[in-house]
């Protein structure tokens, strides 16, 4: 396990744009393969590839760009590491940032799910409210100890893994009918 944390240490310093992009993708599709099989207890048989590789596109193509970029614009806003920097960043994450995120993930999905701009609004306006809320529940205190504790590069790859809880969240939120 430590050769395997080396190894990708040695890779997020030669190519850190790339492999936080990837690590982003991989593991929303994580996220989506808990989804499918532990909340929505689809079985091996049943299960969604196509929608885990959709997940895992956007991952690679929003999450991770999207926030991997937003994490360098905060450290630009907000400079320094106290304890006060750490709680202006997540208020700005929190209050400006995951809200319209929020909202984008959610259509984006949809819209890959095929789903038309009025399903699309109607599945908004079901299910932002609840997912915002959820959001509030997990996302502060984990984005005040990134903030504080962790450094810029490595920001992306904790958040993804915390948010493997919170990707299959995501997952069954926007893929449900």
């Amino acid at each position: 396990m430590a050769a395997l944390w080396r190894g990708y240490q040695k890779l997020l310093a030669l190519h850190p744009w790339k492999v936080q992009i990837i690590t982003a993708g991989s593991l929303v599709g994580v996220g989506d393969v808990i989804s499918q099989q532990l909340l929505e207890r689809r079985g091996l048989r049943n299960h969604n590839v196509g929608r885990t590789v959709r997940m895992m596109g956007v991952g690679f193509c929003l999450v991770g760009p999207v926030i991997g970029g937003w994490y360098k614009v905060l450290d630009r806003l907000v400079p320094g590491s106290s304890k006060s920097v750490a709680l202006k960043k997540m208020l700005l994450d929190q209050g400006a940032f995951a809200p319209c995120f929020l909202g984008c993930f959610l259509s984006v999905v949809s819209a890959l799910n095929g789903l038309s701009t009025e399903e699309i609004w109607g599945k908004l306006k079901r299910d932002y409210k609840d997912a915002l809320i959820t959001n509030y529940y997990i996302w502060p205190a984990v984005q005040i100890a990134n903030f504080y504790f962790i450094p810029l590069y490595h920001r992306l790859a904790v958040v993804q893994c915390v948010a493997i809880i919170w990707n299959s969240y995501l997952s069954w939120k926007a893929n449900k009918a």
